[in-house]
This record gives C-alpha cells, structure tokens and sequence, in this order.
C-alpha cells in the first residue's frame, strides 16, 4: 500500500525521485507518528533482513562481467571510492565539531 502511494505521489507531483524512495519516506513518517505499527511490519522486515544477502548476489554476479574493467582500473577505482567515502566522513566531522561548538558559547 505504502509502495503503490509512494509511486502515485511521484507520478501526481512529477518530482524527479523513484517512487520506492518516497514510500520508504512516507513508511518513515507513518512509523514514527504512531499511525502504523511497528509490529504490522515486523515479519516482513525480519523476512528481508535475514536474507539481505540474497540481494546482493546478483550485483556481484554482475560486476564479474566488468572484470577487464576492474583489472585495468582498478587502481583507479579504489583511489575514487577511498575519496568517496572519506570526504563526507571528514565533512560531517566537521560540521559537528562546528556545531558542537556553537552550542557551548
């Protein structure tokens, strides 16, 4: 219910954003006010977290196509990935040391 909500807002107000992540938004706020209760979705989400590793093989069987992709850039792909993650890591740190400190004054 929640999904097929989540795609009619999307397509109603055409915004550039996938359905499924305005029904995870829209899950979010129904559980957190209360309307929707946790244990109505318990099962499921158990159901799906406990086989969360199912999903990612097809991806990895996917990427086992781009293996002369990963071979000849690897290098290159790493040093990307490595600055991926760090550059919101440090940014974040640093908006909160910032915050954290405007707070104390």
């Amino acid at each position: 219910m929640v999904y097929w909500l989540g795609n009619q807002i999307v397509q109603w107000a055409k915004i550039p954003v996938p359905g499924t992540v305005v029904g995870m938004i829209l899950l979010f706020v129904l559980l957190s006010a209360g309307i929707v209760k946790l244990e109505y979705v318990q099962v499921a989400t158990d159901f799906l977290l406990k086989h969360m590793l199912f999903f990612f093989v097809p991806i990895a069987v996917g990427l086992m196509n781009w293996g002369g992709l990963f071979w000849n850039n690897g290098l290159i792909l790493a040093a990307a990935i490595v600055f991926s993650a760090l550059v919101p890591f440090f940014a974040v740190g640093h908006l909160g040391q910032k915050l954290s400190r405007s707070k104390k004054v």
